[in-house]
């Protein structure tokens, strides 16, 4: 919850000072990543409820609901590929502490992520 409140705090001070969407941005240093962290996920939602909710900022191109090895259950955090990076910013920005199924999410861009070497194509690897 403390990840979720400095997000929003950042994000207000921001605004205050006139610099959102522009280079003195903390979202800035993420410009070249489509990947954002979606945490606290409730357990029963699956990769299509997930693309439902996170497609309203921008198209989706690749998501990894990360699942436990051995039962295959939701552990309540993915992993979200946007086709633009800058969907990332609205993503961080709009998802970050709403509730979805009673959880508040938590939703934080990611620098430089790679899906698990099982979930990649051969020509992603």
């Amino acid at each position: 919850m403390n990840t979720i409140k400095e997000i929003l705090r950042i994000n207000e001070e921001e605004l205050k000072r006139g610099l959102a969407g522009t280079a003195a941005s903390w979202h800035q240093q993420y410009a070249q990543s489509a990947w954002v962290y979606v945490g606290n996920l409730d357990h029963a939602l699956t990769e299509g409820d997930v693309i439902c909710v996170l497609s309203q900022y921008g198209e989706i191109e690749d998501l990894h609901l990360v699942r436990e090895e051995d039962t295959g259950k939701s552990r309540g955090f993915a992993f979200c590929k946007y086709e633009d990076a800058r969907s990332c910013v609205l993503a961080v920005d709009n998802f970050t502490g709403i509730e979805l199924c009673g959880r508040s999410l938590r939703v934080d861009h990611v620098e430089n992520y790679r899906l698990p070497k099982h979930l990649m194509d051969k020509e992603d690897q």
